[in-house]
């Protein structure tokens, strides 16, 4: 039955509001750690060896720990800050017959006509001269990527529609000739600095659409970035509330996932192995016997069963909102879960006492894959892969379960605090 306590979902809409992009997320995030008594720290200095919470940003992935006595085992709850959009090229400023355009690429996997007609923001970051990084948001409708209209397309509802995504999604935002340089001047005087300071920008589009509930009971929940700012919520939630921890809790969010982890920050880097080595101390024997008692659940979102598209899942595993996380099996690795992972979801689950169901791909409808199986073969860490079952995954608005993102806090609490 739905719990209908909203407190933990409506603060998940308030993050998700806030956070536009990875770098967005990551600054969220620190504020919430820093009024918990967190501290930042610089990968560059020297750390303090002070029992504390602390946590380290890089590229838009943040990870944060408790630090007690000296380190047993960890246990490292994993999600990502990215989500399928589209970013803004070096160059921008184009347009065709007397509109003004802003030259986009796209970023992972985007259902493109959910990007179709929606009134689009944009935000994400600068870099100035001095070396400093200056966030911004415009939170406002901008930019538009227009649909051919029905009358010049009279087969769209028989054969689809069909994007080229060099020449056919590329969003408006004025009207008149190009000019180059305008889009990076009104980027940054939205942020409140000069253009000619900016060196380099990491820039999106985003949705304007608010989070909300949705359905006659308020039952379901209605966002974009669900996957995967859910599971870093959650993730940051439980760290925050993990103070009696038996071993030592990480919380960690990469950027990059959506494309593939293959960057200095993300899941496929030594990031996370070079915190731990530092959180740990001593020697390569010391860290390896840390590790091979230490835990990871990796966290993202799963499909949950769609009503108008049964065929298209597992017919002996139907997950459902509202039903708990889901634990992840694939035996071909997509997912970082056997019998031992397993064992290590029930215990956390059972912890927290919550409902949880399992997600299979169809044997012939393979799926994506997560953090999970990168992480755990770069760190050699036992790995279970989890995460909360939404509808329209990628699109430019996702539906889950109203309760999940609270249930996914709970999991991640008790795998803070299992022995």
């Amino acid at each position: 039955m739905p719990r209908f306590d909203r407190s933990h979902t409506d603060d998940l809409a308030e993050y998700i509001r806030l956070s536009p992009t990875p770098y967005h997320a990551c600054a969220v995030a620190g504020a919430r750690l820093e009024a918990a008594g967190f501290r930042r720290l610089r990968e560059a200095d020297a750390w303090p060896g002070e029992s504390g919470g602390y946590y380290v940003v890089r590229d838009g992935s943040i990870i944060a720990w408790r630090q007690g006595g000296p380190v047993e085992a960890f246990r490292i709850f994993g999600a990502h800050t990215d989500t399928p959009t589209l970013k803004v090229k070096p160059r921008p400023d184009t347009g065709s017959g007397g509109w003004k355009q802003v030259a986009c690429e796209v970023y992972g996997g985007v259902p493109r006509d959910t990007w179709l007609d929606r009134d689009l923001g944009v935000a994400g970051r600068l870099v100035m001269r001095d070396g400093s990084h200056v966030l911004v948001h415009v939170d406002r409708p901008v930019l538009r990527v227009p649909r051919l209209a029905i009358h010049l397309d009279r087969k769209v509802n028989e054969e689809g529609q069909k994007l080229n995504p060099q020449t056919q999604f590329t969003p408006v935002w004025g009207l008149g000739e190009p000019r180059a340089g305008e889009f990076l001047e009104f980027a940054a005087a939205e942020a409140g600095v000069e253009a000619k300071d900016v060196l380099g920008f990491d820039l999106f589009t985003a949705a304007c659409d608010r989070p909300s509930y949705l359905g006659k009971d308020g039952e379901l929940f209605a966002a974009w970035r669900l996957d995967n700012l859910l599971s870093t919520h959650a993730g940051l939630a439980a760290l925050i509330a993990a103070e009696d921890a038996e071993q030592t809790p990480v919380f960690v969010s990469f950027n990059y996932e959506e494309i593939g982890s293959m960057t200095y920050s993300a899941a496929q880097s030594p990031f996370l192995e070079s915190v731990l080595r530092r959180v740990a101390g001593g020697d390569f024997e010391r860290f390896a016997r840390i590790t091979a008692a230490s835990r990871m659940m990796s966290a993202d979102t799963g499909n949950a069963l769609h009503p108008n598209y049964a065929e298209r899942h597992e017919p002996g595993h139907h997950p459902m909102p509202n039903g708990g996380p889901m634990i992840k099996v694939s035996a071909n690795q997509r997912y970082a879960t056997g019998a031992e992972e397993q064992a290590v979801f029930t215990a956390a689950a059972e912890r927290a006492g919550i409902p949880w169901q399992y997600y299979v791909n169809r044997n012939d409808i393979p799926g994506g894959t997560t953090i999970g199986p990168l992480s755990g073969t770069q760190l050699g860490v036992l790995t279970v892969d989890v995460g909360a079952p939404i509808l329209s995954m990628h699109s430019s608005r996702e539906l889950c379960g109203a309760d999940d993102p609270a249930y996914l806090a709970d999991l991640a609490l008790g795998l803070y605090t299992c022995p």
